[in-house]
């Protein structure tokens, strides 16, 4: 494991930050701050014109770092998601050039948060997706706000609620993903794009990405404001803190309802 969770690179015109908290690059307070500096160091760059998010190991993001909420109380874990929902939300918002994610291997809720706050998802055929939150005694809830506006409300709720994993194939028809490429390659087809899009007027495409962004916003701030009372609810539960404490016990939760 490096000691910086991110790796920022630039190419070109085209800047690489590559999450580097091995070995599923678990989300930690750390990893979110590093890669909002990494996408604020992009924004004001004028030479970057693209940005590209992936991973440096076979996991794209595993999601949240247990430890951020198990046992911490709500306050605590409101911070975290002030970081992951709004901090990301906004950064992304006005970066005023194209992101993709690249992603091969598994992707998992916040590492989902990660993934769908770019306007562009690359997938290899071995990705996995999922919302394993309500598994562990947790809701998904940025992805309430998110995934029915992306693939509509009976497409979402089964993933949600389910917690089950599902292949590239289902998130490309579901139209979670803008293409699936063979598996291992997806940082490579996301180059291929940066390059088409770098190659465009940066001026006209800030305009372009800002007024699309205003199109596709939607009061969303404030739908994710609501996510993230309700997941720090959640958090304090008898009922959360019992099947976290189960999951890293390696045992079945006894849930009570309450």
């Amino acid at each position: 494991m490096s000691i910086d969770p991110v790796r920022y690179s630039v190419s070109g015109n085209i800047a690489e930050i590559m999450l580097d908290r091995g070995p599923v690059n678990a989300l930690s307070m750390d990893l979110i701050d590093a890669l909002l500096a990494a996408l604020s160091k992009a924004r004001d760059d004028e030479a970057v014109r693209v940005v590209i998010i992936g991973s440096a190991h076979k996991v794209f993001c595993a999601g949240l770092d247990l430890d951020i909420i198990r046992g911490k109380p709500g306050i605590e874990t409101k911070k975290f998601l002030e970081r992951l929902y709004f901090a990301l939300n906004d950064t992304q918002y006005r970066m005023g050039k194209p992101t993709i994610a690249a992603v091969d291997g598994a992707v998992r809720a916040g590492g989902m948060t990660i993934a769908i706050s770019c306007d562009m998802i690359i997938a290899g055929e071995g990705c996995t997706f999922g919302y394993p939150e309500i598994d562990v005694g947790l809701i998904p809830a940025i992805h309430f706000v998110q995934l029915p506006r992306l693939v509509g409300k009976h497409q979402a709720f089964g993933p949600l609620f389910l917690g089950e994993p599902f292949d590239a194939a289902t998130a490309f028809r579901m139209g979670l993903l803008s293409e699936v490429v063979p598996k291992g390659t997806a940082l490579e087809r996301a180059r291929e794009i940066a390059d088409k899009l770098a190659a465009k007027s940066p001026i006209i495409m800030k305009i372009g990405r800002d007024a699309f962004m205003r199109a596709v916003d939607a009061d969303f701030r404030r739908s994710v404001e609501n996510a993230a009372e309700s997941f720090a609810l959640v958090a304090t539960t008898e009922d959360c803190q019992e099947g976290l404490n189960a999951f890293v016990e390696k045992r079945t939760p006894s849930y009570r309802g309450r």
